[in-house]
């Protein structure tokens, strides 16, 4: 059965085929229920990554992106639900051991909640942060810390640095080197 014929068992909803790769969207009160199909009953064993995107000024705000996998690589299959931005999605971490991480560094950087998660807690930004940096108000300049030496906002650190690249080179010639080097 392919990654379409799947997509087309598990939901009424929306399915989208385009350039060989398979996506439905379901509501968020049917996204455990359909993850878990695709789990137990289509063989997607693989749960690759679990991002989340802010259509900011659109509700619902965000869109949950659940991209799944079978373990011989024959299907790949995108799952989407949408989410308001007070709303919590449930948690897969007891469908897949790998959804822990997931969805930790979805809270971290978007600040969306997964109900029933074991430890929904930040994963990359520290305790008391109040900010959450992948979402579309946070500006790209970043917003003054208390903690400056670890969340700067100044140059890059490597700027102007002893590495340079050359503009418009090929991929072989173009890889960093000493200032200087030819």
């Amino acid at each position: 059965m392919s990654a379409l014929a799947d997509a087309q068992a598990l939901t009424s909803g929306e399915v989208v085929e385009f350039r060989g790769e398979t996506s439905i969207t379901v509501a968020l009160a049917d996204l455990k229920e359909t993850l878990k199909k695709c789990h137990a009953e289509q063989g997607y064993e693989l749960l690759l990554d679990i991002s989340s995107v802010d259509h900011f000024g659109e509700e619902p705000r965000f869109e949950m992106v659940y991209e799944l996998a079978t373990l011989d690589d024959s299907k790949h299959l995108r799952v989407k639900a949408k989410a308001a931005e007070d709303e919590d999605v449930p948690t897969v971490s007891d469908i897949w051991l790998t959804a822990n991480w997931h969805e930790r560094e979805v809270y971290d950087m978007m600040g969306i909640k997964f109900a029933g998660h074991p430890q929904m807690e930040r994963i990359l930004m520290w305790e008391g942060f109040p900010y959450f940096p992948l979402r579309k108000d946070f500006p790209l300049a970043g917003k003054e810390s208390e903690m400056p030496e670890v969340a700067f906002s100044g140059v890059a650190p490597l700027e102007g640095g002893p590495f340079v690249t050359s503009p418009g080179s090929t991929r072989e010639n173009g890889e960093p080197r000493a200032k200087g080097e030819s």
